[in-house]
């Protein structure tokens, strides 16, 4: 597949085009991984609930068995601080619940950031390069093949506009028909530089 024109003029603006393309797709996977570190950073907030909350029911947990073990006493004063271990288990339960959200927060809104631009640049950049791509490659195999000059002037006349084909011949599709070589010759011309194609062909 031809992925650069042959002519020099348009190659350069492709590479030049393709070079800024990349970099901002580079540029907005960045900002996107920072975006989402930002946001991810929350999660120390829940993190920090989470081993407070599981510090606070340990605690109470390990008080709760002491005291229990008091004779006469114990399985009444254990109660409170049973009580007390399950609010620190909810305590945890929400540390790690504001972790799964903001995570999920910072995966959404950074991939958001990243992909939308990214696919824009593709869609404006991208799609016209294989375009390009395919009809080069089109362009080429025609020409290789027998007949392949009228066909390639046969699509100039369909896909050029009336000023490049005026330029070739008062009437070119006439003169097409009436099978002149030159002018047959200089249409496939004009269709192989549309394309970026850079091939020599006899107009004599």
């Amino acid at each position: 597949m031809q992925l650069y024109a042959d002519l020099p003029a348009r190659r350069a603006r492709q590479i030049t085009a393709d070079v800024f393309s990349l970099a901002f797709i580079v540029l907005w996977i960045v900002i996107g991984s920072w975006v989402y570190q930002l946001i991810a950073a929350f999660q120390e907030l829940g993190a920090q609930m989470q081993d407070a909350g599981a510090g606070f029911r340990s605690t109470m947990v390990e008080l709760g068995d002491t005291l229990g073990a008091v004779p006469l006493i114990g399985s009444g004063i254990r109660a409170p601080f049973d009580g007390a271990s399950d609010a620190g288990a909810a305590l945890e339960a929400a540390g790690r619940s504001q972790q799964e959200t903001v995570l999920a927060a910072a995966t959404l809104v950074g991939v958001f950031i990243a992909a939308v631009p990214v696919v824009l640049i593709l869609l404006v950049w991208l799609l016209p390069r294989i375009r390009f791509a395919v009809r080069a490659d089109e362009a080429k195999k025609l020409l290789a093949t027998p007949g392949g000059t009228d066909l390639l002037a046969l699509r100039a006349l369909a896909s050029q506009n009336l000023t490049a084909l005026s330029q070739v011949s008062a009437d070119p599709a006439a003169e097409w028909r009436a099978g002149n070589a030159t002018t047959v010759a200089r249409l496939a011309q004009l269709q192989l530089n549309d394309v970026g194609v850079r091939a020599r062909l006899d107009q004599a």
